[in-house]
């Protein structure tokens, strides 16, 4: 196991967090998925947190599944672009499968890993969220 894991697990039995499901990878970066669901507007957004012996630690969150279509890419995009300039701490992106994602990067080595600042990191997101969330939705579901 990494020892970003082992931290990040230590956390979670300190603070009795039970909400994330364990999946150790058996690779050559050690990695550990967390897994977890956040609610949003009463839709469960999948949450993933990848801990490995890389510099970075990944937070990603499906914030909607197959929703980019041909029709709507454009006006997705676009609104998803405004968004990426005027936040610094994620960025969002589409897949080719339709999806939206948004990632957090977060630099940390083995030694110089804070489980707090993952803590803190999910908590804006979970803010930005649910101020933004409706808007990206009427970016995707709007005609024309």
């Amino acid at each position: 196991m990494n020892r970003k894991a082992e931290i990040f697990d230590a956390m979670l039995k300190e603070n009795k967090i039970e909400a994330f499901r364990r999946e150790e990878l058996t690779d050559e970066f050690h990695r550990v998925l967390y897994r977890s669901n956040m609610e949003i507007e009463g839709q469960m957004l999948p949450v993933l947190l990848i801990l490995d012996d890389s510099i970075y630690t990944i937070v990603r969150i499906v914030v909607a599944a197959k929703v980019v279509k041909e029709e709507n890419k454009t006006r997705v995009e676009a609104h998803l672009a405004g968004l990426n300039q005027h936040y610094k701490i994620f960025k969002y992106y589409t897949t080719e499968d339709g999806n939206i994602v948004l990632d957090c990067c977060i630099p940390s080595t083995n030694v110089h890993f804070d489980p707090e600042l993952v803590r803190t990191v999910l908590d804006v997101v979970l803010q930005h969220l649910q101020e933004s969330y409706k808007e990206t939705m009427k970016a995707v579901w709007a005609e024309g």
